[in-house]
């Protein structure tokens, strides 16, 4: 009898505790150090940046590839030479 009550009142012990966590705050954020004047230019318009290394990525694994994705491949790469000119213009008018 007496051991069901010390094993009672553990299992009360635990769900209590697992019930009722206790709150940590948490760690203040880091301060951030202030960029360059390139970095800013290059964080302003990140997504850009970022589309012209993806494209070139595509470029090349279709100028790498064994065939020509039903005689589509001439034609889009042509279309994402176009468009990484047009961000690159893009960019230079934002300077």
């Amino acid at each position: 009898m007496r051991h069901r009550i010390i094993s009672a009142l553990a299992l009360v012990a635990l769900v209590l505790a697992l019930a009722f966590p206790v709150a940590v705050p948490a760690a203040p954020p880091a301060p951030h150090a202030q960029p360059g004047p390139a970095a800013a230019a290059a964080e302003k318009h990140h997504h850009i940046h970022e589309a012209i290394d993806a494209l070139r990525a595509a470029r090349a694994d279709l100028m790498a590839a064994s065939h020509d994705f039903g005689g589509h491949r001439e034609e889009a790469v042509r279309s994402i030479d176009a468009s990484i000119h047009q961000l690159e213009i893009c960019l230079q008018y934002d300077n």
